[in-house]
């Protein structure tokens, strides 16, 4: 049987001991150097062999520690195949899959399970669940909430089969992703999956990403001096107690759900994701691994007419030109007002697959990217505004094109009419606004857009003018 944790300590060890992603059930991603790591006896060969090819590898376990780590070559997506890793005694893990593996953090929306939180349902769960058999080539891993103080070996969190309790207990927008793309791609997807509702992004970086490149965070409670916060909002806990756990697993990408707790905070933000991003790539040695964010969901926040929302999904949208290789699902056709936790993960787990199939696999077929503003011209009393769109153009769904607002010089918005002019323009007026000067579209903290691409992804929020916030 395999040991679920990794620890370092004085104990003769008795057999090699894994960590709990290194499991039973795993996916490792196809055609890399797949990471294997564990823990042996100080100083002792050891040696790993994979039955898809008959290879043996092997790495000395460190004369401290007893650490050891080396890197498997995977073939095409296939299996189930074993992996026996021995230091003299064998452990054998079965059932393993090829395919690919997607790494997926964030808050409280990333972590609301197919299940649904309490009275508050995720649509398509039930369905999900019920048609769950452990046949269909999906596999997830859930790795249990911990934070610490300093970066933590031990995790909690194997990887399970595609069985109705394993998927009533994953991530909804996690699984909807990798349904979407199993159906798609047709080879065994992964999900691995590590979130904790309400944290903040500083919180799931290393403490050497927050010093050079933070220096306004205080650190002094990782040294036993200061305040904490909160377990899931200071810098670093997280990542010590989630992230370097499972450090250096082989994934595909990267899917991120996140925001809520920063949203005061857009300008800064920016920076956050994008050192994120440049983290995670460098520490799991994964320098071209797309990444995939969602956007806020539409929320009062207490104060529905407010635009804090709007500047934040608009630094959102900044930071895929800080971010190489990224894309971004829009969710102003989401929300709702009586729960920050909407229950439409299906559509957001299909958009973050749209964006990977389209990017990542080939499947140019669809455009999967928001339709974005490109420019506005002001001109006799009406706004025309011009979309980056594809050459299928923009679709209103119904007569009224709610979300919009135009402003004069003033800078007192009122709600707009916007009617449809053709495939990449809509104008924008209102009565009581003589002389526009400014548009903005679902920026407010609680709205809903009704403007899509021909493939029912949303036309991104925005705003025309720079007026300060």
């Amino acid at each position: 049987m395999i040991l679920v944790s990794l620890f370092v300590g004085e104990a003769v060890q008795a057999k090699i001991i894994l960590p709990s992603v290194i499991s039973d059930n795993m996916v490792l991603q196809q055609q890399t150097d797949a990471a294997i790591w564990g823990i042996a006896d100080r100083g002792r060969k050891v040696t790993v062999s994979t039955s898809w090819d008959n290879a043996s590898y092997t790495a000395k376990a460190d004369a401290k520690t007893g650490k050891w780590l080396l890197r498997v070559k995977t073939p095409v997506a296939g299996g189930p195949y074993s992996i026996t890793v021995s230091d003299g005694e064998a452990v054998t893990l079965n059932n393993i899959l090829i395919g690919e593996v997607w790494f997926c953090s964030g808050q409280s929306n990333m972590e609301m399970p197919v299940k649904g939180y309490g009275s508050q349902p995720a649509k398509g769960g039930a369905e999900a669940i019920l048609n769950a058999k452990p046949s269909r080539r999906i596999r997830m891993c859930n790795i249990d909430r911990k934070s610490s103080h300093q970066p933590l070996d031990t995790a909690i969190g194997s990887w399970g089969e595609h069985t109705p309790e394993n998927v009533a207990n994953i991530s909804a927008t996690a699984y909807f992703f990798a349904d979407a793309l199993e159906k798609v791609i047709d080879v065994p997807v992964g999900i691995l999956v590590t979130c904790w509702g309400g944290s903040s992004i500083e919180t799931w970086l290393t403490r050497d990403v927050i010093e050079k490149k933070f220096p306004e965070f205080d650190l002094a409670y990782l040294d036993g001096k200061g305040e904490v916060r909160g377990q899931n909002q200071d810098p670093c806990l997280l990542y010590n107690g989630q992230v370097n756990p499972v450090l250096p697993y082989t994934f595909k990408g990267m899917l991120w759900y996140q925001g809520e707790t920063n949203r005061g905070r857009p300008e800064q933000y920016i920076r956050l994701q994008t050192e994120y991003v440049n983290m995670m790539r460098d520490i799991f040695s994964v320098p071209d691994a797309p990444f995939y964010f969602v956007q806020i969901a539409p929320y009062p926040y207490g104060k529905p007419d407010s635009f804090d929302s709007g500047y934040f999904i608009e630094a959102q949208a900044k930071t895929l030109q800080t971010i190489p290789h990224s894309g971004m699902a829009v969710t102003c056709d989401v929300g709702e007002a009586g729960t920050i936790h909407p229950c439409h993960k299906q559509e957001v787990g299909q958009r973050l697959a749209y964006l990977a199939l389209n990017h990542d696999y080939g499947f140019t077929a669809i455009a999967a990217d928001a339709p974005s503003y490109k420019e506005a011209e002001f001109k006799d009393g009406k706004a025309v505004i011009t979309f980056n769109v594809d050459g299928l153009g923009i679709s209103p769904m119904g007569v009224e094109l709610p979300g919009f607002e135009i402003a004069g010089a003033d800078k007192v918005f009122k709600p707009a009419k916007a009617r449809f002019l053709n495939g990449r323009q809509v104008t924008v007026s209102s009565e009581d606004v003589p002389v526009p000067v400014a548009v903005r579209y679902c920026f407010r903290n609680m709205c809903k857009g009704a403007l899509y691409n021909n493939f029912g992804i949303p036309v991104a929020p925005f705003r025309t003018d720079d007026w300060k916030l």
